[in-house]
């Protein structure tokens, strides 16, 4: 499943720059994170870096974006080519 920044987030800017997918990018108020390029960071790192590095941990998973890990790493492929 897809990360979702919650409206709790300061705007620290602590996790734009780990994801490894560029799925982090100020949105209206908040970072916010593109489902559509977010893995979870499966295929790079064992843990979501940007849930490791938020220092108020707003970052949850997305109800709306449920995947399995096969789907993740699927997408990770998608977009990185292997």
């Amino acid at each position: 499943m897809a990360l979702l920044i919650t409206a709790k987030c300061i705007n620290c800017d602590m996790c734009e720059p780990e994801c490894p997918n560029q799925a982090i990018t100020m949105g209206a108020k908040v970072y916010e994170i593109d489902p559509n390029l977010c893995t979870e960071c499966v295929g790079f790192y064992d843990h979501q870096t940007c849930v490791s590095v938020c220092p108020i941990d707003c970052i949850i998973w997305d109800p709306d974006h449920v995947e399995t890990e096969t789907q993740l790493l699927d997408k990770f492929v998608a977009l990185h080519g292997g």
